[in-house]
Protein backbone atom coordinates (compact mmCIF):
# COMPACT_ATOMS: atom_id res chain seq x y z
CA UNK A 1 0.00 0.00 0.00
CA UNK A 2 1.26 3.57 -0.41
CA UNK A 3 2.38 5.53 1.69
CA UNK A 4 -0.89 7.75 2.98
CA UNK A 5 -3.13 5.30 1.29
CA UNK A 6 -4.47 4.13 4.62
CA UNK A 7 -5.22 7.86 6.20
CA UNK A 8 -7.70 7.71 2.70
CA UNK A 9 -9.14 4.67 3.26
CA UNK A 10 -10.43 5.55 6.56
CA UNK A 11 -12.06 8.86 5.38
CA UNK A 12 -13.71 6.87 3.10
CA UNK A 13 -14.44 4.84 5.67
CA UNK A 14 -15.82 7.27 7.74
CA UNK A 15 -17.90 9.35 5.41
CA UNK A 16 -19.20 5.46 4.34
CA UNK A 17 -20.69 5.05 7.87
CA UNK A 18 -21.92 8.84 7.94
CA UNK A 19 -23.77 7.58 4.84
CA UNK A 20 -24.92 4.75 6.07
CA UNK A 21 -26.12 6.33 9.61
CA UNK A 22 -28.18 8.78 7.29
CA UNK A 23 -29.97 6.23 5.23
CA UNK A 24 -30.80 3.90 8.04
CA UNK A 25 -32.34 6.87 9.94
CA UNK A 26 -33.89 7.65 7.05
CA UNK A 27 -35.64 3.94 6.27
CA UNK A 28 -36.75 4.37 10.47
CA UNK A 29 -38.66 7.95 9.02
CA UNK A 30 -39.85 6.83 6.01
CA UNK A 31 -41.42 3.43 8.14
CA UNK A 32 -42.92 5.99 10.22
CA UNK A 33 -44.71 7.59 7.57
CA UNK A 34 -42.86 10.57 6.95
CA UNK A 35 -42.69 11.69 2.76
CA UNK A 36 -40.27 13.46 0.77
CA UNK A 37 -41.39 16.94 0.35
CA UNK A 38 -40.52 19.72 -2.16
CA UNK A 39 -37.91 22.14 -1.24
CA UNK A 40 -36.65 25.20 -2.35
CA UNK A 41 -33.68 27.75 -1.44
CA UNK A 42 -31.12 30.04 -1.99
CA UNK A 43 -27.39 30.14 -2.09
CA UNK A 44 -24.78 32.61 -2.25
CA UNK A 45 -22.18 32.16 -4.88
CA UNK A 46 -18.08 32.32 -5.22
CA UNK A 47 -17.48 31.61 -8.83
CA UNK A 48 -13.74 30.80 -9.96
CA UNK A 49 -12.95 31.17 -13.80
CA UNK A 50 -10.78 28.35 -15.32
CA UNK A 51 -9.13 27.78 -18.76
CA UNK A 52 -9.66 30.28 -21.26
CA UNK A 53 -11.87 32.59 -18.55
CA UNK A 54 -9.08 32.76 -16.01
CA UNK A 55 -7.44 35.23 -18.09
CA UNK A 56 -9.84 38.14 -18.24
CA UNK A 57 -11.31 38.20 -14.71
CA UNK A 58 -10.40 36.48 -10.99
CA UNK A 59 -13.31 35.54 -9.33
CA UNK A 60 -16.96 36.66 -9.23
CA UNK A 61 -19.92 36.81 -6.56
CA UNK A 62 -23.51 36.26 -7.11
CA UNK A 63 -26.60 34.44 -5.93
CA UNK A 64 -28.65 31.59 -6.71
CA UNK A 65 -32.53 29.95 -6.26
CA UNK A 66 -33.30 26.53 -6.49
CA UNK A 67 -36.54 24.45 -6.12
CA UNK A 68 -36.04 20.72 -6.27
CA UNK A 69 -39.27 17.94 -6.62
CA UNK A 70 -39.19 14.87 -5.44
CA UNK A 71 -40.40 12.56 -8.14
CA UNK A 72 -40.39 9.04 -6.07
CA UNK A 73 -41.50 8.55 -2.46
CA UNK A 74 -38.33 8.17 -1.00
CA UNK A 75 -36.40 11.65 -1.92
CA UNK A 76 -33.66 9.74 -3.82
CA UNK A 77 -34.45 10.98 -6.67
CA UNK A 78 -35.73 14.19 -7.78
CA UNK A 79 -36.57 17.32 -10.47
CA UNK A 80 -34.05 20.63 -9.44
CA UNK A 81 -34.76 23.95 -11.47
CA UNK A 82 -32.58 27.19 -10.81
CA UNK A 83 -32.13 30.38 -12.00
CA UNK A 84 -28.76 32.35 -10.47
CA UNK A 85 -26.05 35.11 -11.77
CA UNK A 86 -22.32 36.03 -10.97
CA UNK A 87 -21.30 40.00 -11.07
CA UNK A 88 -17.54 39.44 -12.39
CA UNK A 89 -17.12 43.22 -13.37
CA UNK A 90 -17.87 46.84 -11.92
CA UNK A 91 -17.27 50.23 -13.06
CA UNK A 92 -18.46 53.48 -11.08
CA UNK A 93 -18.31 56.65 -12.57
CA UNK A 94 -19.48 60.03 -10.67
CA UNK A 95 -20.49 62.49 -13.01
CA UNK A 96 -22.06 66.13 -12.98
CA UNK A 97 -25.82 67.07 -14.64
CA UNK A 98 -25.77 68.98 -17.69
CA UNK A 99 -25.89 72.60 -17.54
CA UNK A 100 -27.55 74.93 -16.64
CA UNK A 101 -27.71 72.76 -13.51
CA UNK A 102 -24.37 70.91 -13.46
CA UNK A 103 -23.31 69.78 -10.36
CA UNK A 104 -25.13 70.96 -8.08
CA UNK A 105 -27.05 67.67 -9.06
CA UNK A 106 -24.35 64.57 -8.74
CA UNK A 107 -24.95 61.46 -11.21
CA UNK A 108 -23.42 57.60 -10.34
CA UNK A 109 -23.00 55.90 -13.57
CA UNK A 110 -22.70 52.30 -13.04
CA UNK A 111 -21.40 49.20 -15.78
CA UNK A 112 -22.00 46.03 -14.50
CA UNK A 113 -20.55 42.30 -16.56
CA UNK A 114 -22.83 39.68 -14.98
CA UNK A 115 -23.60 35.67 -16.12
CA UNK A 116 -27.41 34.78 -15.48
CA UNK A 117 -27.78 31.28 -16.04
CA UNK A 118 -30.58 28.58 -14.90
CA UNK A 119 -31.47 24.67 -15.82
CA UNK A 120 -33.26 21.65 -15.25
CA UNK A 121 -32.21 18.68 -14.69
CA UNK A 122 -32.15 15.60 -12.28
CA UNK A 123 -30.62 15.19 -8.70
CA UNK A 124 -29.95 11.98 -6.98
CA UNK A 125 -30.00 12.22 -3.50
CA UNK A 126 -27.54 9.15 -2.15
CA UNK A 127 -28.70 9.44 1.59
CA UNK A 128 -31.74 11.57 2.85
CA UNK A 129 -31.48 11.36 6.80
CA UNK A 130 -29.86 14.74 8.51
CA UNK A 131 -26.63 14.77 6.69
CA UNK A 132 -27.87 14.40 2.55
CA UNK A 133 -25.28 14.23 0.04
CA UNK A 134 -26.24 14.37 -3.21
CA UNK A 135 -25.05 15.15 -6.85
CA UNK A 136 -26.71 17.08 -9.92
CA UNK A 137 -26.82 18.16 -13.07
CA UNK A 138 -28.66 20.29 -15.59
CA UNK A 139 -28.66 21.52 -19.22
CA UNK A 140 -30.21 25.48 -19.46
CA UNK A 141 -28.55 28.45 -20.62
CA UNK A 142 -26.20 31.33 -19.78
CA UNK A 143 -26.74 34.73 -20.39
CA UNK A 144 -23.51 37.14 -20.50
CA UNK A 145 -24.46 41.13 -20.51
CA UNK A 146 -22.56 44.28 -19.17
CA UNK A 147 -25.46 46.82 -18.71
CA UNK A 148 -25.16 50.39 -17.40
CA UNK A 149 -27.32 52.55 -15.40
CA UNK A 150 -27.23 55.82 -14.07
CA UNK A 151 -29.54 57.52 -11.16
CA UNK A 152 -28.80 59.79 -8.58
CA UNK A 153 -25.49 59.86 -6.47
CA UNK A 154 -27.45 59.73 -3.39
CA UNK A 155 -30.11 57.87 -4.69
CA UNK A 156 -31.07 53.91 -4.83
CA UNK A 157 -33.22 54.00 -7.68
CA UNK A 158 -31.36 54.29 -11.39
CA UNK A 159 -33.88 56.36 -14.21
CA UNK A 160 -31.85 55.12 -16.82
CA UNK A 161 -30.54 52.03 -18.03
CA UNK A 162 -29.06 50.70 -20.90
CA UNK A 163 -27.59 46.60 -22.21
CA UNK A 164 -24.18 47.15 -23.92
CA UNK A 165 -23.36 44.08 -25.14
CA UNK A 166 -25.43 40.74 -24.30
CA UNK A 167 -24.71 37.03 -25.44
CA UNK A 168 -27.11 33.85 -24.79
CA UNK A 169 -25.34 30.68 -25.03
CA UNK A 170 -26.24 26.88 -24.41
CA UNK A 171 -24.47 25.53 -21.28
CA UNK A 172 -25.24 22.47 -18.61
CA UNK A 173 -23.75 22.13 -15.36
CA UNK A 174 -22.58 19.10 -12.93
CA UNK A 175 -22.09 19.36 -9.31
CA UNK A 176 -22.48 17.70 -5.72
CA UNK A 177 -22.85 18.87 -2.69
CA UNK A 178 -24.19 18.03 0.81
CA UNK A 179 -26.90 19.24 2.87
CA UNK A 180 -27.23 19.36 6.63
CA UNK A 181 -30.54 19.32 8.77
CA UNK A 182 -30.61 21.97 11.21
CA UNK A 183 -34.52 22.02 11.93
CA UNK A 184 -36.99 19.15 11.02
CA UNK A 185 -41.35 18.89 11.81
CA UNK A 186 -43.43 20.16 8.81
CA UNK A 187 -41.01 22.78 7.45
CA UNK A 188 -37.69 21.10 7.79
CA UNK A 189 -34.56 23.98 6.83
CA UNK A 190 -30.75 22.41 5.71
CA UNK A 191 -27.93 23.70 4.92
CA UNK A 192 -26.76 23.44 1.79
CA UNK A 193 -22.96 23.23 0.67
CA UNK A 194 -21.80 22.35 -2.59
CA UNK A 195 -19.91 23.35 -5.77
CA UNK A 196 -20.71 23.14 -9.16
CA UNK A 197 -18.82 23.13 -12.55
CA UNK A 198 -20.45 25.44 -15.57
CA UNK A 199 -20.04 24.16 -19.19
CA UNK A 200 -20.74 27.20 -20.93
CA UNK A 201 -18.74 26.65 -24.32
CA UNK A 202 -17.63 29.87 -26.30
CA UNK A 203 -19.26 33.40 -25.68
CA UNK A 204 -18.67 37.13 -25.99
CA UNK A 205 -18.38 39.41 -23.52
CA UNK A 206 -17.17 42.72 -21.76
CA UNK A 207 -14.96 42.97 -18.59
CA UNK A 208 -14.06 46.08 -16.93
CA UNK A 209 -12.23 48.15 -19.07
CA UNK A 210 -13.78 46.80 -22.68
CA UNK A 211 -16.11 50.31 -23.25
CA UNK A 212 -14.26 53.40 -24.10
CA UNK A 213 -15.66 56.54 -23.95
CA UNK A 214 -14.67 59.40 -25.74
CA UNK A 215 -14.78 63.11 -25.74
CA UNK A 216 -17.66 63.54 -27.83
CA UNK A 217 -20.08 61.14 -25.70
CA UNK A 218 -19.52 57.98 -28.38
CA UNK A 219 -17.86 54.98 -26.88
CA UNK A 220 -16.03 52.00 -28.44
CA UNK A 221 -16.46 48.70 -26.88
CA UNK A 222 -14.21 45.59 -27.59
CA UNK A 223 -15.54 42.14 -26.77
CA UNK A 224 -14.26 39.51 -25.77
CA UNK A 225 -14.07 35.91 -27.29
CA UNK A 226 -13.02 33.04 -25.21
CA UNK A 227 -14.18 29.46 -23.36
CA UNK A 228 -15.95 30.71 -20.98
CA UNK A 229 -16.48 27.75 -18.38
CA UNK A 230 -15.81 28.26 -14.42
CA UNK A 231 -16.45 26.72 -11.06
CA UNK A 232 -19.16 28.06 -8.42
CA UNK A 233 -18.55 27.08 -4.80
CA UNK A 234 -22.10 27.58 -3.16
CA UNK A 235 -22.95 28.04 0.69
CA UNK A 236 -27.34 28.30 1.37
CA UNK A 237 -30.29 27.04 3.07
CA UNK A 238 -33.24 25.01 1.45
CA UNK A 239 -36.68 24.82 3.11
CA UNK A 240 -38.80 21.78 2.70
CA UNK A 241 -42.78 22.45 2.19
CA UNK A 242 -45.58 20.20 3.64
CA UNK A 243 -43.73 17.38 5.56
CA UNK A 244 -46.74 15.12 6.93
CA UNK A 245 -47.46 11.72 8.21
CA UNK A 246 -49.27 8.95 6.55
CA UNK A 247 -53.19 8.61 7.93
CA UNK A 248 -53.10 12.57 8.87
Amino acid sequence: MKRGAGKWLWVAAGLALVGAEAEAQHRREYREGRHATPHFGFAFIAADPVGDLAYYFDQGLGGQFEGSFPIEPTGHLRLRADLGFVIYGHERQYLCYSTPVGCRIGLDLTTTNSIFFGGVGPELVLATGAIAPYVNASAGFSYFATISSLGGDDSYDDFAHTTNHSDAVFAWRAGGGIRVRVKGGRTPIHLDFGVERHENGVADFLTEGDIIDHPDGSITMYPNRSEADFVAFRFGMTFGLGGHRRGR
